[in-house]
């Protein structure tokens, strides 16, 4: 680490202490050329994959947006908010773990799918109603068909 002050290499860290919440770390260093003191923090930096729309423009991906659809799917449904937070940490954790620096938004519509059918089957049916643009009441029974013979 350069010292800020005359940008010296020789720096030593004279004391480290990890934040109250363990998600950071912050450093006490010394430089060895100037004498000076000075605190660094390090954290873990995550990034989620661009997602890449339809229509081929790209956007950071907004865990405010899949809370939003998890939302309107569900919209008074009996189903308690943990299992809503644990299906979307479900699915981010799949884009961290996928290593991907782009993903479509087709691919999260998918997961999503595949949570609200575990959570909801009528959430299920709602999402996909929207999500696979449906044109009439046959493209509903055949989803419920789907949804019956699961069973």
């Amino acid at each position: 680490m350069r010292c800020p002050f005359c940008n010296a290499e020789d720096t030593s860290v004279i004391n480290s202490r990890v934040s109250e919440e363990g998600d950071r770390v912050r450093r006490r260093r010394h430089c060895a050329a100037c004498g000076k003191r000075f605190t660094t923090y390090e954290t873990v930096e995550l990034r989620l994959p661009q997602v890449v729309k339809q229509n081929g423009t790209r956007a950071e991906f907004n865990r405010n947006k899949l809370h939003t659809s998890f939302l309107r799917a569900l919209h008074k449904r009996p189903v308690p908010t943990e299992h809503v937070d644990a299906a979307m940490d479900r699915i981010v954790q799949k884009l961290l773990s996928s290593g991907a620096r782009e993903i479509s938004s087709r691919t999260i519509g998918e997961l999503v799918m595949k949570e609200l059918y575990k959570l909801d089957k009528v959430a299920y049916i709602r999402f996909a109603s929207v999500y696979r643009s449906f044109q009439d009441v046959g493209d509903f029974q055949d989803v419920i068909k789907e949804v019956q013979n699961q069973h």
